[in-house]
């Protein structure tokens, strides 16, 4: 990088992913805003916001897909052994008839999505971490696992 404002702004821009935990999708609007804005004055702010969105991108792929996972697993635990006569007469019925033994691949299945979503998220926290970092020092940095959406 050339000089100090370019390592700062491609820093911020990093770091600016970091306000998914207040703004929902801010991971997104914020670093394509500063990246927008400021692309064209430097090609290391320009190689540093297409990493950033491309990994966020990538994360948002994985999430859904995680996610996809994960709900059905859980409702074919939950609904698997339910029969909604016995549900509309006895309310009952539904808490007292779910078989886990019977499902304990789908519930296997669920846990662990939920699980690796979770890891997803702290691995996440600390890659945007280093990444900054990096950023900061004026070096490039491309994320792990990321899909290349802009080039």
């Amino acid at each position: 990088m050339k000089n100090k404002n370019e390592q700062t702004i491609a820093a911020l821009i990093h770091l600016s992913s970091l306000s998914q935990y207040f703004i929902p999708f801010g991971n997104l609007i914020f670093p394509i805003i500063i990246w927008s804005t400021k692309k064209d004055k430097s090609d290391s702010i320009d190689f540093h916001g297409k990493q950033v969105i491309n990994f966020q991108l990538s994360l948002l792929v994985y999430s859904f897909a995680i996610v996809l996972i994960a709900i059905p697993s859980f409702l074919t635990v939950i609904f698997s052994g339910l029969k909604w006569d016995d549900v509309i007469s006895n309310h009952e019925y539904f808490l007292n008839n779910i078989n886990i033994t019977e499902n304990i691949c789908s519930l296997t299945i669920g846990i662990v999505s939920v699980l690796l979503f979770f890891i997803l998220k702290i691995v996440e926290f600390f890659l945007i971490v280093y990444a900054t970092i990096k950023a900061s020092e004026g070096e490039p940095y491309r994320y792990p696992l990321t899909i290349s959406f802009i080039k």
